[in-house]
């Protein structure tokens, strides 16, 4: 085992935020210095490299590492450490984590009450404002092994996420490739049959357009599908949507905004330390996201895995 470094490890996504982010990490880099932080920096190049990069950091000894991006970026880097753990059998408390926000989608750092402000970010960090968030392990189709920082979902919710991250391949940016996609969604998803399981009791069973569940509320560029959900209390949030008339569905949009959406008659939801959602037949194996990248497909197995990491917190 390496000898632990004391530096920050900082891994930067040059294509996040429509490709803002060397403007914005060139004088992020210049205040670390000012503020007497010790840093290096590595860059991402390709997809999932994050992943790599927080693997191979967590490997040489570095225990104090950050994601330069938004949603995407966290998450790669969280599942890069996490798998990382649990091969060498290195807790996750040894770890802090934090994300330098230049990203055009940013939910995760909403739960933790960290502002979307790169110089504010950057005083949160030099000041060592942590707290710990929970560690939730995910299994879907073929034993594949992710981790979740803020949400996951399927149906509807991973149907949204594929949309919106083609169109940003794309080249395409801002809030209304969200509210464009969640449009097109709404006309053409198609329910899935599914068997949902909260802590081994059965809660449901039919036909659903939206599964999602959360370790924090804020999801898809402002949305709070699970809006009691918190990070550090131990419990997974679900929610579920069943097969219902369009037009009683579009007069519920409104509440994932308002973080109404557990007030809802129509709407299922509840809390649990463990989920498993497994599709009642081949065609309804629909896709999964996990913070907003879609990986992977049902069924799905979530745990809370008893651990958790130190994260950024304002």
């Amino acid at each position: 085992m390496s000898e632990t470094k004391t530096e920050w490890y900082f891994i930067v996504n040059p294509r996040a935020g429509s490709g803002k982010t060397m403007s914005q990490w060139v004088p992020a880099e210049k205040l670390l210095e000012q503020k007497g932080v010790p840093f290096i920096t590595a860059m991402t190049d390709h997809k999932k490299h994050a992943v790599e990069l927080a693997r191979e950091a967590a490997g040489a000894g570095y225990r104090r590492i950050a994601a330069v991006g938004g949603d995407g970026s966290l998450h790669e880097v969280l599942g890069g450490i996490c798998a990382w753990c649990e091969e060498n059998g290195v807790p996750t408390e040894e770890f802090r984590l934090a994300v330098v926000p230049i990203g055009s989608g940013n939910d995760w750092i909403k739960s933790c009450g960290v502002p979307d402000d790169v110089e504010e970010v950057i005083r949160l960090i030099a000041q060592e404002s942590f707290g710990r968030m929970d560690i939730v392990r995910a299994v879907s189709r073929g034993g594949r092994v992710s981790y979740m920082a803020n949400c996951a979902g399927t149906g509807f919710d991973s149907h949204v996420c594929e949309r919106v991250n083609r169109q940003k391949e794309r080249g395409m940016r801002g809030r209304m490739i969200y509210l464009n996609a969640l449009r097109y969604t709404i006309f053409h998803i198609k329910p899935i049959a599914v068997s949902v399981q909260a802590d081994g009791r059965e809660v449901f069973s039919g036909e659903v357009y939206s599964l999602a569940t959360g370790n924090g509320p804020w999801s898809g560029g402002g949305m709070r599908q699970v809006p009691l959900a918190r990070n550090d209390d131990g419990l997974l949030d679900y929610m579920i949507v069943p097969k219902a008339p369009l037009g009683k569905l579009l007069r519920e949009v409104p509440r994932l905004f308002a973080g109404t959406a557990h007030e809802s008659d129509l709407i299922r939801s509840g809390r649990c330390t463990t989920l498993l959602v497994a599709p009642l037949d081949e065609s309804s194996a629909d896709l999964i996201e996990f913070d907003g990248e879609v990986e992977g497909r049902l069924p799905l197995d979530l745990s809370f895995t008893g651990h958790t990491i130190n994260v950024l917190r304002g």
